[in-house]
């Protein structure tokens, strides 16, 4: 993620990397991050395999976006930053169909019912047909749509990077309501995806707190602050929201970047627990615990009833991690060299390792029940599968 200035402000936009070495240099001494070199693993039973490849066009074109693999019973869907829109058989990686929408596409897709919603960096969005990729609607909003616009029911939710959110009319698109908490001066360029269901939006926003709104009229039910800005600069007070909330059916949990990861109460936006812990990347699940990358590149795993640390895995730190994904039994995180690390649950111990190319995995791979799909920085979708030896 870029931090990226105020649109009302005169500003410039910066590498995150560049921020992330400012913040941590910002003292009196000041250390250089090199990726911590991979140790080799011996004797792995666990073997993964990738059984199809395909190419989505070019990806986000190695830039931040707010674009993603959305898995779905009917088809793998994505999209490319020129605009094209695909659907994969799960099974095979066969496309199944391919819309250009001739826009400038920066987040989604989000399957919802009949529609493939889409963000642009025009301000605009995108519902199209999800048989056949024809387009039905698009609507613009005050700013980009960097994070993912997502539905339930008659409402479609889109966050603009301005701070404010949109209530749309599934059907047409039509502007219903709209809620604007503002942008701090200097945010990270990237928004986490609203979290919907049971008649209410859980937003996660750039002044690190997090809001509920109902769904019908965008009033807000609860705020709660996740992390408050510290610090002498503006770039230490950074504090966005903005890997997506995790819904674990007991609460929903967020990460700043202000180095805060709670769970939060869905019913009045209590803290349940809370961890140090900066994060900008999304979260993963398992049934007992949550795992997360950090900006510095270690993988915990929490307890997801008291938010207590079961281990943390340090051997993968400034390899510029993605969030992790839970598959098959395994924690999987991608790097910036192309790397997919397999990580044992119960105790964080790298167990295996491969490679889906050599560019960087900057999107969380996304698993069902037979693969785990993974996306790099220029489109090459790969699946694979795992065995273990013996097996």
């Amino acid at each position: 993620m870029n931090p990226v200035t105020n649109p009302n402000l005169i500003r410039g936009a910066v590498c995150l990397s560049v921020v992330l070495a400012l913040v941590a240099c910002s003292g009196k001494k000041s250390s250089v991050r090199e990726p911590m070199p991979l140790q080799d693993i011996s004797n792995s039973e666990l073997k993964p395999k990738a059984v199809w490849r395909a190419r989505a066009g070019s990806g986000s074109d190695g830039h931040v976006s707010g674009l993603r693999l959305q898995l779905e019973p009917d088809a793998l869907y994505t999209a490319d930053v020129d605009g094209r829109v695909f659907a994969y058989a799960r099974d095979s990686g066969k496309l199944l169909w391919r819309a250009d929408t001739d826009s400038r596409v920066i987040s989604g897709p989000t399957v919802s019912g009949d529609t493939v919603l889409l963000g642009t960096l025009d301000a605009e969005v995108i519902a199209l047909q999800r048989s056949d990729g024809s387009e039905q609607w698009r609507q613009t909003v005050s700013s980009e749509v960097m994070g993912p616009p997502v539905a339930e029911g008659d409402t479609v939710v889109v966050r603009s990077v301005d701070g404010r959110v949109f209530g749309l009319t599934s059907a047409q698109g039509q502007p219903v309501w709209n809620f604007d908490r503002g942008v701090p001066s200097l945010v990270l360029r990237g928004n986490s995806a609203p979290l919907v269901g049971g008649g209410r939006a859980i937003i996660g926003m750039d002044n690190g707190r997090v809001a509920s709104l109902n769904l019908a009229d965008g009033l807000p039910q609860w705020e709660q602050v996740v992390a408050a800005p510290s610090g002498r600069t503006e770039l230490e007070r950074i504090t966005d929201v903005d890997g997506d909330l995790i819904d674990t059916q007991t609460c929903v949990v967020a990460a700043s970047f202000g180095g805060e990861l709670a769970c939060l109460n869905f019913e009045s936006g209590q803290v349940q627990w809370r961890r140090a812990i900066r994060s900008y990347a999304n979260m993963a699940v398992s049934a007992d615990k949550l795992f997360a990358s950090d900006e510095a590149g270690v993988v915990w795993a929490l307890d997801l009833a008291t938010g207590a640390a079961a281990w943390k895995q340090e051997g993968l730190q400034y390899r510029s991690l993605s969030g992790p994904a839970y598959y098959n039994g395994h924690v999987v995180v991608g790097d910036f060299e192309g790397y997919l690390h397999w990580l044992d649950p119960g105790t964080g111990t790298v167990v295996a390792r491969t490679r889906a190319g050599s560019d960087p995995i900057l999107m969380a791979p996304v698993a069902d029940e037979e693969r785990l799909y993974v996306t790099n920085a220029f489109g090459r979708i790969t699946a694979f599968e795992t065995r273990s030896d013996g097996s």
